[in-house]
């Protein structure tokens, strides 16, 4: 068993990991899905998760943004989406483990366990916006893929 920190940061860590799986499964070319509401498309929604993230390492570990770039809303690619989440939840990674030892997240209340558990919830609801709008547009994700969504001890 890891000790706390450890397995807060492993724990993000999986968090990517599941993103990256169901980001894997998608087809670029249903990138511009939307859910039958409106609201982001597909790519945009994954954009939106890589952009917090930069919001927050803006504050809390802002020279982590030399190898980070925004993305915009033109031009989204599944191969742009997989690197700068990989490098985006690297850095976070930073960030909350700096936090852990330092027992605060810049801008952020009340403790980086927290923080985590922020994140975490942050990312699974567009994780779920993201599987809906390709449902409701007509290009469901395969059922390995939805069940391998909830599979963390093995991602």
């Amino acid at each position: 068993m890891p000790n706390i920190m450890e397995a807060i940061l492993e724990t993000w860590d999986i968090n990517n990991r599941i993103n990256l799986y169901l980001l894997d499964a998608i087809d670029e070319a249903n990138f511009n899905a939307t859910s039958a509401s409106k609201g982001r498309t597909v790519g945009k929604q994954w954009a939106h998760v890589h952009n917090v993230r930069l919001m927050w390492l803006k504050e809390g570990l802002p020279e982590a943004l030399i190898s980070l770039q925004k993305i915009e809303k033109q031009g989204i690619t599944k191969a742009m989406l997989q690197e700068q989440l990989s490098l985006s939840a690297i850095a976070i990674h930073q960030m909350l483990s700096n936090g852990l030892t330092a027992g605060k997240i810049k801008g952020f209340k009340p403790h980086p366990t927290a923080f985590l558990g922020y994140l975490v919830a942050h990312e699974a609801h567009h994780r779920g916006q993201i599987v809906l709008s390709l449902k409701q547009a007509g290009h469901p994700v395969d059922k390995k893929t939805l069940f391998g969504l909830w599979e963390w001890g093995t991602r």
